[in-house]
């Protein structure tokens, strides 16, 4: 380790693995201890397993479980799936530049406002049917369908779909470039392939190595989804996420042990998830080789193929950007009866009735958002800079560390991360919250803030040390100022992340330090539209200010540095 580097600097990395490492694990010990019916609080004082048969005793168990997996395997399949064929119709074209500048607003929405303008889209009185309505479909009443929380789960698969494809495309994206896939593509277009075939033979097999461990955050992630589940999941039985829930907030204080052993059972689940990814990665693998030594040419492809390829990807995206239009219309609209496509009047009482406790809820979840954001930050530039000066990125097994609170089911060890924070008496705290929001920020803001990092030129800091800048100067007067884009980025990452968090604000707070995203599910079980749209837009609002401030403060902080590089 260099002598150059501050003590504080040099323990950044030891710190930022203690806290995505020491809570995943505390949180997994603090589950495994009441699932096995040792919780001397609550009369629990020998090991058992009676709160694992009283799991599997419940009625539906199975259906829960057989649910869950299936969406935690289907949605990022066919996220994938959709990633890559919209990459195969606009790689090397400038409609990939266009692609690329949608992703980061649709990053910022929160899972649950876009399940919540999901359903006002696609629901049997949402805007598609009242679009069509009276003249095309004849309908002057909702149809009698049940689309929004359906028993095979579809429209939760679909909002997971829509939700989870701009991660997996972001993270492919910063991926390509290493593959130097243009080249690739010309090789493949020069012995006979067309577009389609040549990205899926020669790029997407090596693609899809690099981004293994973001996709499997995903299925980690859709296995054992709450929020989205209780909004466009199915209720009779519900998945095992939104069962365990129940369990956790009944009453009866001896169903925390049934709890506990269902969060066990999460954790089984999405194991077995992943282990039956593994298997179809071999077969499939296998069989691509085949396919591909087989010497078979595809066509080229017409402008149709490449029209249907980019439209088909597109769908998703473009539903949640009609969704959150639906949660802008729905907070101001005043009578609206179907089948009008648009209210006949407009009002502003819903969010006069939200009024200070809409303002009070939106400065709690700003305030929890920001803490954790900005800690993340400074051990992420801190380990950036160990870095840099050693050299060394720690490889594969930093990864795994780094993706560790994703690829373990949150429900699991935050549901011990509770348990710990009854004993220490430190549940339904403020602080508990942010600590368990940084666990899930820091990961995502490394993610995001590593890359533009280490493209940095090293030759610019080794100029401002011939200067004699000492370490802190270089930092703060020379780097920072010419990494501010990325930063803010990063930064917009980070709340947008903390803004989205149910799970570890409901569990780890107890239910009592209330944020806007626990507010929006929580209306989302009732009947009113408006209210719910009025919590929901304001969810996606402050996500989408940290993002619109992360574009235009770069311009802003330059306009008096015209030399100097933005990175």
């Amino acid at each position: 380790m260099p002598a150059a580097l501050p003590r504080l600097v040099r323990l950044a990395p030891s710190a930022a693995i203690g806290l995505l490492v020491f809570p995943v694990l505390v949180g997994l010990a603090g589950a495994a201890l009441p699932a096995f019916g040792f919780f001397p609080a609550l009369g629990g004082h020998t090991l058992s397993l009676e709160p694992l048969r009283d799991v599997f005793a419940q009625p539906g168990i199975w259906k829960s479980i057989g649910l869950s997996a299936l969406v935690g395997l289907f949605s990022p399949l066919i996220a994938l799936v959709l990633t890559f064929v919209l990459l195969a119709a606009t790689w090397g074209t400038p409609a990939l530049a266009a692609v690329r500048r949608l992703i980061a607003p649709l990053l910022s929405v929160p899972h649950a406002a876009a399940a919540v303008g999901l359903a006002f889209l696609i629901a049997p009185s949402g805007f598609l049917f009242r679009l069509i309505s009276p003249e095309l479909s004849g309908l002057t009443r909702p149809p009698d369908l049940l689309i929004i929380q359906d028993p095979l789960g579809l429209a939760m698969t679909a909002g997971l779909v829509a939700k989870e494809m701009p991660f997996i495309l972001l993270m492919s994206l910063a991926a390509l470039p290493a593959l130097d896939g243009r080249r690739r593509q010309m090789v493949m277009t020069s012995i006979g392939y067309g577009r389609g075939m040549g990205f899926a033979l020669a790029v997407a097999p090596q693609l899809y190595q690099l981004i293994r461990l973001p996709v499997f955050a995903v299925i980690a992630y859709a296995s054992s989804v709450a929020d989205v589940a209780i909004i466009l999941g199915p209720t009779t039985p519900a998945p095992l996420s939104v069962r365990i829930l129940d369990w956790a907030s009944d009453p009866d204080l001896t169903s925390r042990f049934m709890a506990a052993a269902g969060a066990l059972v999460q954790l089984a689940l999405t194991v077995s998830a992943l282990l039956i990814w593994f298997a179809a990665e071999k077969i499939l693998g296998r069989l691509w080789e085949l396919f591909a030594t087989s010497g078979i040419r595809s066509g080229r492809g017409g402008k149709g193929w490449q029209a249907l390829a980019l439209a088909v990807p597109l769908v998703p995206m473009l539903a949640i950007a009609a969704g959150l239009a639906l949660l802008l219309v729905w907070s101001f609209a005043g009578p609206w009866r179907f089948p009008d496509t648009l209210p006949s009047s407009w009002s502003l009482r819903a969010w006069m009735q939200m009024g200070s406790d809409g303002f009070e809820l939106a400065q709690t979840s700003m305030l929890i958002a920001l803490v954790p954001t900005l800690v993340a930050a400074i051990l992420i530039i801190g380990c950036l800079e160990v870095e840099f000066a050693t050299g060394r990125t720690g490889g594969s097994r930093s990864l795994l560390i780094l993706y560790l609170p994703l690829l373990i089911p949150q429900v699991t060890f935050l549901f011990g991360l509770q348990f710990l924070a009854i004993v220490l008496r430190a549940d339904g705290m403020i602080v508990s919250v942010m600590m368990a929001h940084l666990v899930f920020v820091l990961p995502y803001m490394f993610l995001s803030l590593a890359d533009p990092y280490r493209r940095f030129d090293r030759r610019v800091i080794q100029v401002a040390s011939g200067l004699g800048l000492g370490f802190w100067r270089r930092l703060f007067q020379v780097r920072l100022p010419m990494m501010i884009a990325p930063i803010l980025t990063a930064l917009a990452i980070g709340i947008a992340v903390s803004i989205g968090q149910y799970l570890p604000t409901l569990l780890v707070g107890a239910g009592r330090v209330p944020t806007l995203t626990t507010e929006a599910v929580a209306l989302a079980a009732g009947g009113d539209r408006r209210a719910l749209a009025v919590a929901a837009t304001l969810q996606s609002v402050l996500p989408f200010v940290a993002f619109w401030m992360a574009l235009a403060l770069p311009a802003f902080v330059a306009r008096k540095r015209k030399g100097m590089q933005i990175a």
